[in-house]
C-alpha cells in the first residue's frame, strides 16, 4: 500500500510541477520608447535582439551580439557593444505621448461637460424667466386666481397673496431674465 501511495504522490508532484513550468516562460525586453515590457509572449519582430533582456529558458540576459554563446567570446562582444549601446539608447524627453494624449482628452471632455452644464443652466434660466413673465401677466390681468391649499381644497388669492406672488415673480424675473 505504501508503494502505491508513494508512486501516486510522485506522479501528482511531477504533474503539478509540469503545470507550473509555463509560468516561468516570461519574456522581458525594452520597447522602442525605452520602457521595460514583461510578457508571456515573444516580443514583436521590430524589437532588436540586444533589447531582449530575458527569455524563457534562460535566467540571465541573452547575449547582445546574438549568435555566439561560447564562454570566452561574449566578454569582448559585450565590451565592444557597450559604448554602441549607450549611443543608441533612446532619448527620454520626460513626457509620455500617450499620457499627454489622455490628459488632453480628459481636459477636452471636462470642458465639453462644463459647456453642456452651462447650456443647461442657461436653458433653465430662460424657462424660469418665461414662466415668471407669464405669471406676472396673469396676475396683472385682474382675473381671479385659484390655488390649492394644504387640505387639497381650492381657494382664491386675496390682494395680499397676489402682492406677495407678484413680488416673488418679479425677483425671479430680475435674476433670470437679466442675464
Amino acid at each position: 500500500m505504501d508503494f502505491k501511495f508513494a508512486t501516486r504522490t510522485l506522479i501528482l508532484a511531477i504533474a503539478g510541477s509540469s503545470l507550473a513550468m509555463p509560468a516561468l516562460a516570461q519574456w522581458q525586453w525594452i520597447d522602442k520608447d525605452g520602457r521595460k515590457v514583461f510578457s508571456d509572449r515573444a516580443p514583436p519582430a521590430d524589437i532588436l535582439q540586444k533589447n531582449i533582456l530575458k527569455q524563457p529558458g534562460s535566467k540571465t540576459p541573452s547575449p547582445p551580439s546574438g549568435t555566439d554563446t561560447g564562454a570566452t567570446a561574449p566578454a569582448p562582444a559585450v565590451l565592444a557593444s557597450a559604448p554602441a549601446g549607450k549611443a543608441s539608447a533612446p532619448k527620454f524627453s520626460g513626457k509620455d505621448a500617450q499620457l499627454e494624449a489622455r490628459k488632453k482628452q480628459a481636459d477636452d471632455l471636462e470642458a465639453a461637460q462644463k459647456q453642456a452644464e452651462e447650456e443647461k443652466m442657461a436653458k433653465a434660466r430662460a424657462d424660469n424667466c418665461e414662466r415668471a413673465k407669464k405669471g406676472q401677466a396673469t396676475l396683472k390681468s385682474g382675473v381671479r386666481i385659484s390655488v390649492t391649499n394644504a387640505k387639497g381644497e381650492r381657494d382664491f388669492m386675496d390682494d395680499a397673496a397676489k402682492a406677495a406672488e407678484t413680488k416673488r415673480l418679479q425677483a425671479i424675473a430680475e435674476s433670470d431674465c437679466g442675464k
